[in-house]
C-alpha cells in the first residue's frame, strides 16, 4: 500500500524528532513524522500512572532546552505554559536543617563554601559557555580539507584562547578529571559536594570518582546556561512541552501521525528511500531521519546487511545500558519534609549526603545490584500544577540511582523491594510519607526500553563518555548525523551533543540536512 511521498520522514515524535521536523518544515521541506505510540513525546511524555494522577514519565523539569529554541519555535504561542520558574535546588540532610544551593543558603552552613561557591560557579559557567559553542552545531570532521570543518575547529580554538592563559590551563587540567577530586578541591560541606556530584552523575553509568564526570557536569551546565540558568516546570508536565513542539511543527507544515509503527527502512540502489509501517504501508522520502536510538535504528530498522562489518561492530559495542529509575507516588496530602519550606518544596530536593555516599551507591551497580541507599532527585510538581492530581492530593516524582538494566535475578522479582527502599529513603527526610501513599510506580531501565523503545533503557541513548562524545558520538562514521547509508540520518539523544530535554540533536541534524541541499 502506497502512503505517499515526502521530502523528509522523521521516525519518532520525541522532543528531538519534533524539533528536527519543525526546523525542516520551516525550511520549506515536506515533512512526515511517524510515532509508534498513541501520543507525541516519546520518553518526555505526561501520562496517568494511577487514576487521577499524572506525571512526567522520565525527565520532570525543564531546564536544559536552550532559550533560543523555545523562542524560534514559538512554544509559548503554541500552548506551552510554565507552572513555575526560578525553582531552587535544596540539599536534604538527615541530622541538620536542609539548605538551598545559593549564597544565602550556603552562608548558614559555611561562610567559606558560600564564598567559594560563587567563584566556582562563575568559573564553571565560563567553561560551560565555551563548551556550548561546540554543542550548538554539527561537530566538525577530522582529517578533511573542507573549509567548514576547519572553520569549526578554528572557532572552538578561538573560544578557548579567549579564556586567557590561566583559565585555559585550568580547563585543560580539569576537563578529564573526576568530579570527586574537583569538588574536594573547592568545598568542605559534605552535602554540598554530594549535591554537585549528583548533578555530574545523574542519568549516567558513573560514580563521582569516574574519570570524565567533570565533562558531564560541564555539559549539563552548558545546556543550563543556554536556558538562562533557570529551572522551570511546564504546566501539564513534560508532555506539554512536546505538545507545543508538535503544534509548532504542524504550524510550519509538518504532518504527524501517531500509532504509526515503522517496521523497516527501505533501501533501494544503496540509498534510504522510504519506510514500511506495520500493516505494510510504504511511504517514500528522499531523506529519512531517525530520532530512535542508534542501535534500534541501524541494527533494527535498517539491518546490518546494508552496513560495513566494522561499522556494525562499533554500533554493537556502543555503551548504553541505563542505571536510572523513576519513582512516582500518588499522595493523599502534601508531603512534609523536615525543615523544608513551601518555597523549597516547589523546586528540586536532592538526597545525596556526600560524594562517598554516591560512590558507594554506584558500587552496587558494578555487580548487577541495585543501591541499598540510593541517591535521588525529588520533585513535587503538583504544588504549582493542579492538572496533575485531584484537589488536595499530590504527585511526588523522583529520579532514583542506581538501578542497573542488567539486574541479577531480573526486575520482576526485585521491583517492589527497590521501590520500598526508595520510599523508605525519602521517608527518612519526610516522616510519615508512606502513610500518605495511595499508589506507586517504579519505572526501571527495562521498562524504559519496553515502553519507549530505547535500547538498554538509557535516557541518553548512549553513555556520555569521551569516546562517545562530540565528533565521535555515537560512533565514527555517524557522528555528523549522516549515517554510512546515503539518505539516512540520526537526530536523537544518541547523536551529538547528547541526552537531556535539550532539542539540540534535533536542531543540529536539521541544520545539517538543510545545509546539504
Amino acid at each position: 500500500m502506497n502512503g505517499g511521498t515526502y521530502d523528509c520522514i522523521v521516525i519518532g515524535a520525541g522532543h528531538n524528532g519534533l524539533v528536527c521536523a519543525a526546523y525542516l518544515a520551516r525550511a520549506g521541506k515536506s515533512v512526515l513524522v511517524l510515532e509508534a505510540a498513541g501520543q507525541v513525546g516519546g520518553a518526555a511524555v505526561t501520562r496517568e500512572f494511577t487514576p487521577g494522577f499524572k506525571v512526567s514519565a522520565c525527565a520532570h523539569l525543564l531546564h536544559l532546552m536552550p532559550a533560543d529554541i523555545v523562542s524560534e519555535l514559538n512554544l509559548a504561542g503554541h500552548g506551552l505554559k510554565l507552572a513555575s520558574r526560578g525553582l531552587s535546588t535544596t540539599a536534604l540532610r538527615e541530622s541538620q536543617s536542609p539548605f538551598t544551593l545559593d549564597a544565602a543558603g550556603l552562608s548558614a552552613v559555611s561562610i567559606r563554601d558560600a564564598a567559594g561557591f560563587q567563584a566556582y560557579t562563575a568559573q564553571m559557567r565560563k567553561f560551560a559557555a565555551v563548551l556550548m559553542s561546540a554543542l550548538d552545531a554539527p561537530p566538525p570532521r577530522l582529517g578533511t580539507n573542507e573549509l567548514k570543518d576547519k572553520l569549526s575547529l578554528l572557532r572552538l580554538g578561538w573560544k578557548l584562547r579567549k579564556l586567557g592563559r590561566r583559565d585555559m590551563r585550568e580547563l585543560l587540567r580539569i576537563g578529564g578529571m573526576n568530579v570527586y577530586d574537583l569538588l574536594e578541591e573547592h568545598f568542605e560541606t559534605a552535602e554540598l559536594k554530594g549535591a554537585l556530584g549528583l548533578d555530574a552523575t545523574l542519568g549516567t553509568n558513573y560514580g563521582p570518582r569516574t574519570p570524565g564526570t567533570v565533562l558531564s557536569l560541564l555539559y549539563r551546565m552548558a545546556c543550563e546556561g543556554a536556558a538562562h540558568n533557570e529551572i522551570t516546570a511546564a504546566q501539564g508536565g513534560m508532555g506539554a512541552v512536546c505538545e507545543a513542539l508538535a503544534a509548532s511543527a504542524r504550524a510550519a507544515g509538518a504532518h504527524i501521525r501517531v500509532n504509526a509503527t515503522v517496521s523497516r527502512i527501505v533501501v533501494e540502489s544503496d540509498r534510504a528511500t522510504g519506510v514500511v509501517l506495520a500493516g505494510d504501508e510504504h511511504i517514500r522520502a528522499r531523506t529519512i531521519i531517525s530520532s530512535a536510538d542508534p542501535k534500534s535504528t541501524l541494527l533494527g530498522l535498517l539491518g546490518t546487511r546494508h552496513l560495513d562489518t566494522g561499522f556494525v561492530r562499533s554500533v554493537r559495542h556502543l555503551r548504553g545500558k541505563g542505571l536510572t529509575a523513576k519513582l512516582h507516588l500518588a499522595l493523599k496530602e502534601l508531603p512534609a519534609f523536615r525543615g523544608v519550606s513551601t518555597q523549597q518544596l516547589r523546586g528540586r530536593l536532592l538526597i545525596a549526603p556526600s560524594l562517598d555516599h554516591i560512590e558507594r551507591a554506584y558500587n552496587h551497580s558494578k555487580y548487577g545490584e541495585y543501591s541499598s541507599e540510593p541517591v535521588l532527585e525529588i520533585s513535587v510538581p503538583s504544588i504549582d500544577d493542579a492538572t496533575l492530581a485531584p484537589t488536595g492530593s499530590h504527585v511526588l516524582s523522583a529520579i532514583v540511582q542506581y538501578a542497573p538494566y542488567d539486574l541479577k535475578g531480573g526486575w520482576d522479582a526485585a521491583r517492589q523491594k527497590f521501590l520500598d527502599i526508595a520510599v523508605r529513603r525519602i521517608e527518612t527526610f519526610a516522616p510519615g510519607l508512606s502513610t500518605s501513599v495511595l499508589a506507586s510506580e517504579l519505572v526501571t531501565p527495562v521498562d524504559i526500553e519496553r515502553d519507549f523503545k530505547i535500547s538498554g533503557g538509557h535516557w541518553h541513548h548512549a553513555e556520555f563518555a569521551f569516546d562517545q562524545f562530540f565528533m565521535v558520538r555515537p560512533v565514527p562514521g555517524a557522528a555528523q548525523y549522516a549515517t554510512p547509508l546515503p539518505g539516512l540520518f540520526l537526530c536523537g539523544a544518541g547523536s551529538h551533543p547528547g541526552g537531556g530535554v535539550t532539542g539540540l540533536p534535533g536542531r543540529n541534524a536539521a541544520r545539517r540536512i538543510i545545509g546539504m541541499n
